[in-house]
């Protein structure tokens, strides 16, 4: 039996490194659309984007997706999600998926493979990861990397390499450590509604502050994430001009 979920996409008009990229044409769709209608191939029940602007409201009701809308003050996804979950009136127990907003290419699988492992672990918010195969990727601080427990929970998300080779680095030998592979974090995340209302009301965490990783608040006050590991790694999502001109010439 299949995981009863919904889908919410945090999407917000201003952008540092490319501006109003929720609304950039894709395929004669603005890129938030795309998302939404890739959303929508999971087994979602409901897709829904959390929007801080009318103008991104009105792209998509165009297309017939439905919109919440939301404060423009959030600084992060989650807690545009927590206040989504909110008006939305979600029972605490609803899992629900965080969709980035520039990820047009996901995989709707790896939406509902991050929805089922929240449920069978039993831990209140999920992510996912794939293994590591390239040294340059484990050394790369843009690289997210994530270690696991025996019950599959992360114990540790940070940019440094980690498990760090120890005997490796030592005789300056540029290879992977193999037991265990190192795990790259894939920014997808799942939740209970109830819990996102806890998440948005928890102390920011020293270590947050210190690797700009908001989901070490989460382990910082005991609270268990469970990974989803996968295959393969996920597309790469929309940062860039150049990001944003791989993915239309991917559509077209």
């Amino acid at each position: 039996m299949k995981t009863p979920f919904i889908v919410i996409i945090p999407a917000r008009l201003s952008s540092s490194r490319l501006p109003r990229k929720a609304l950039a044409d894709i395929g004669g769709k603005p890129m938030i659309v795309c998302v939404a209608e890739q959303a929508a191939r999971s087994g979602a029940q409901r897709v829904v984007v959390a929007v801080d602007h009318e103008e991104i409201a009105q792209a998509c009701r165009l297309h017939g997706i439905e919109v919440v809308m939301t404060a423009d003050t959030h600084e992060s996804g989650s807690t545009r999600l927590a206040e989504a979950a909110r008006l939305l009136n979600l029972p605490p127990e609803t899992v629900v998926v965080n969709v980035q907003g520039d990820e047009p290419l996901i995989d709707p699988a790896l939406i509902d493979r991050t929805a089922a492992v929240l449920v069978a672990n039993g831990a209140p918010m999920a992510t996912a990861a794939h293994e590591i195969h390239d040294f340059d990727d484990f050394f790369n601080p843009n690289v997210v990397k994530v270690i696991l427990n025996a019950q599959g929970n992360a114990i540790y998300f940070s940019r440094a390499p980690i498990p760090y080779p120890r005997d490796i680095m030592r005789d300056q030998r540029k290879e992977l450590p193999d037991s265990p592979q190192p795990l790259r974090h894939i920014g997808i995340y799942a939740y209970r509604a109830g819990f996102l209302q806890q998440f948005e009301a928890m102390a920011a965490s020293p270590l947050e502050s210190v690797e700009s990783l908001e989901q070490l608040r989460v382990l910082w006050h005991g609270h268990p994430i469970a990974v989803e590991i996968t295959e393969t790694a996920p597309a790469a999502g929309v940062d860039t001009q150049e990001d944003l001109d791989r993915v239309r010439a991917l559509f077209s």
